[in-house]
């Protein structure tokens, strides 16, 4: 991880994780909220000091000195170059970043597809014995993924614990939300289905796992409740 600057904050190993990340729980969603454990949960706050992080293929170049590959190393020199500024902080350009991981994506893949350790007759290692934990951690194009299992004697599942790529944003997702709206809800000003289309794009540059499997832009369900000094004035829906 890194922060702001570039500058990094912590690297560990799968099985740490628990040592990095915590995962702070709110009483009106089902989601958690990780955040790095040794700053503490400080709430939902942006800056340097905050202990909320993103794990998004923007995030993943961002901590990147470079690609694996020749054609997305240059789609990544031209992205940082564009934008300016490595780390780079603008939310659109998370979008950028999955298109550049989609150029390695595709050149890994006819890699692999000439590499004879996966093109053999073994593709399954049975285990043999039982470890009692194991930890996982791989890279999703939504997000990091990490899986925390725990099996008894008998190789029965006991306790597992995940952590997705949408719960490794949640807080980042709501944050975004919460300006988007607060900049385009203004005295005066009516809000419309404008403003669902705006809060949309906000959370939707996450991909997060529970917007429409179709990403088919406009017909998402979403409803938009206002309210003014604890009074509901208006709601606004969309295929609801």
């Amino acid at each position: 991880m890194v922060d702001y600057e570039g500058k990094e904050i912590c690297k560990y190993e799968p099985k740490e994780y628990a040592d990095y990340v915590a995962e702070h729980v709110e009483p009106w969603t089902y989601l958690k909220f990780p955040y790095l454990k040794k700053r503490g949960w400080k709430g939902f706050v942006e800056g340097i000091d905050s202990s909320i992080y993103c794990a998004t293929p923007l995030a993943r170049l961002n901590v990147a000195d470079r690609m694996a590959t020749p054609k997305a190393q240059e789609a990544f020199e031209e992205m940082f170059g564009v934008l300016g500024a490595h780390p780079c902080r603008a939310l659109l350009a998370q979008h950028w970043a999955r298109l550049v991981e989609m150029v390695q994506n595709a050149e890994m893949l006819q890699r692999y597809a000439d590499d004879p350790e996966i093109t053999g007759d073994q593709v399954r290692v049975i285990p043999k014995t039982i470890s009692g934990q194991g930890v996982g951690i791989v890279e999703a194009m939504r997000g990091t993924l990490t899986h925390h299992y725990t099996c008894d004697e008998r190789g029965i599942c006991t306790s597992a614990n995940l952590i997705v790529g949408t719960t490794n944003n949640n807080a980042p997702i709501q944050m975004v939300t919460k300006k988007v709206a607060k900049a385009l809800i203004k005295p005066g000003v009516e809000p419309d289905q404008g403003l669902l289309n705006m809060v949309e794009m906000g959370f939707r540059s996450f991909d997060p796992c529970y917007s429409c499997a179709t990403h088919s832009l406009g017909q998402m369900p979403l409803e938009a409740a206002l309210y003014k000094g604890g009074e509901l004035v208006k709601t606004i829906k969309r295929n609801c």
